[in-house]
């Protein structure tokens, strides 16, 4: 008899009595588990608001692999020719979107905004038109804001008087300290930039030799983000402060942290960077257990190490579900969204690539012409679907699904639900095996048809034939995602 048959009856069965569905780990094993039946729950209680995906742009040069500050004058938009700012900002930001798709720039000061006032304590342009071009790509993409975040405070305030390595100096004068930075923010908004993040210091625990870098004790972290902090509110009321891009609560900082009801006052939501991990750590922690209330959210995901892989393309877009669906995560960030052809971290960074004028080695990327970008698919076809189908504050749902008998869900084959902001169901599938295709029978709950749209390691938004509910049986390949939203 054939075992795949048997356990989809089985599954059937479960899911007439009732979901979600407990298959023991053994049998699914034995059985070859390739069905699960699903249901969409509209008619319950939303979840939460997801704002929007954010990106970080690399306006200024890096060493490859991230070696040093090279006064080389490079960055995007800066290198790219006028028509190919155009394409990058509608094909790339927008995701072909014809109003608006990425919704937070991540902007890295003292590292890809490093001009530097008269007095070394105040970041400006470091090349003429700077940020001129950063309000341009903003205003032209459809970007609500910054979320602007400090890689280091200007080398005034550093106790080694450098971008690279070292700390606040002992002796600093926190109220001054803090006009600065609010002086900072001013600098872009007078440009016509919003702020819509700020984080007192990217990963404040790192002392780093190669690039910018601030390190803070627990302690000094706290006395400085409750004195400064409150100034930056002030100043923008509308910005949300987050703290501590890395750890978020559950590191020495955010202990300190959550120890202050002063701090706490002033923290909108906790930052972490799971970078590269395992998507299904996103299922078996609980990053909310102790975050006072506030949202958590991942705000740097790339990967480190290791050539990239078509399952890691999978597993990006899985991180971006699973951090929604477990961790009522209100956005997600990718860490850069076009990275220079000349470094060598660059594949595993960028959802795209462009190639500086200077760079005259065509022996890689032969196809990206001076100024001109292209895109990075392993990385952009993981998030590009749901930049493109997971428009701004769209509201998701929950979803009755298949367990295994020990209450784990299933790791390899996701599943999250929405609707768009003017009501329009979408849910999202994965197939994250790389031989079996994966069978979900899910029930809709709506008559109407839903249009598919496949993405996968060297897919991006295939048509696929439309299905009419209320149950579809939608069969999804190995290695891919696909996006069925509901027609008209």
């Amino acid at each position: 008899m054939d075992r795949r048959a048997v356990l989809r009856g089985l599954l059937a069965a479960g899911a007439a009595a009732s979901l979600p569905q407990t298959v023991s780990m053994a049998d699914a094993q034995a059985a070859g588990i390739t069905t699960g039946s699903y249901a969409l729950r509209f008619d319950q209680a939303a979840k939460q608001t997801i704002a929007g995906l954010g990106f970080e742009i690399q306006s200024d040069s890096i060493g490859s692999d991230n070696q040093g500050l090279p006064d080389l004058v490079s960055g995007v938009p800066y290198d790219l020719t006028a028509s190919e700012r155009t394409r990058f900002y509608q094909q790339l930001l927008k995701a072909g979107r014809a109003d608006r798709g990425f919704r937070y720039c991540r902007l890295a000061l003292g590292l890809y905004h490093r001009g530097l006032t008269a007095d070394n304590k105040r970041f400006t342009d470091r090349y003429d038109g700077q940020t001129a071009l950063l309000a341009e790509m903003v205003a032209r993409s459809g970007v609500e804001g910054l979320a602007v975040e400090y890689w280091s405070p200007a080398p005034g305030w550093k106790s080694n008087g450098r971008l690279v390595g070292g700390g606040l100096a002992a002796d600093t004068d926190l109220a001054a300290f803090g006009d600065a930075l609010v002086d900072d923010l001013e600098h872009l908004t007078d440009h016509g930039l919003k702020v819509s993040y700020w984080g007192l210091q990217n990963e404040p625990r790192v002392n780093s030799t190669r690039y910018s870098s601030c390190l803070y004790e627990a302690d000094r972290y706290r006395d400085v983000f409750t004195a400064v902090a409150p100034r930056i509110r002030a100043a923008h009321p509308g910005v949300k402060i987050h703290a501590e891009s890395q750890y978020g609560w559950t590191g020495a900082v955010g202990r300190a942290l959550t120890a202050s009801p002063e701090a706490m006052d002033l923290i909108d939501a906790w930052t972490f960077h799971k970078i590269g991990t395992d998507s299904t750590v996103q299922i078996t922690t609980d990053y909310r257990a102790g975050a006072g209330g506030k949202p958590v959210f991942n705000n740097e995901f790339e990967y480190l190490g290791g050539a990239m892989s078509d399952w890691r393309c999978i597993n990006t877009a899985q991180s971006i579900m699973n951090w929604m669906t477990f961790q009522n995560s209100p956005t997600w960030w990718w860490l850069h969204a076009l990275k220079p052809t000349t470094n060598a971290e660059s594949e595993n960074y960028g959802l795209g690539f462009w190639r500086p004028p200077g760079d005259t080695d065509f022996s890689h990327h032969p196809d990206i012409k001076a100024g001109h970008w292209d895109f990075n698919p392993r990385n952009w076809n993981a998030v590009s679907g749901f930049v493109k189908y997971l428009p701004w504050d769209s509201v998701r749902y929950g979803v009755d699904e298949p367990r295994h008998t020990d209450g784990s869900y299933y790791s390899e084959h996701r599943i999250m639900a929405w609707r768009t902001a003017t009501g329009k169901p979408v849910f999202a599938v994965t197939n994250r095996s790389a031989t079996e295709p994966f069978t979900y029978t899910v029930d809709t709950r709506t008559a109407a048809p839903f249009q598919g749209h496949r993405y996968g390691p060297a897919t991006n938004d295939q048509t696929l034939p439309a299905k009419t509910g209320p149950t579809l049986e939608i069969t999804v390949p190995p290695l891919s995602i696909e996006f069925w939203v509901r027609t008209p």
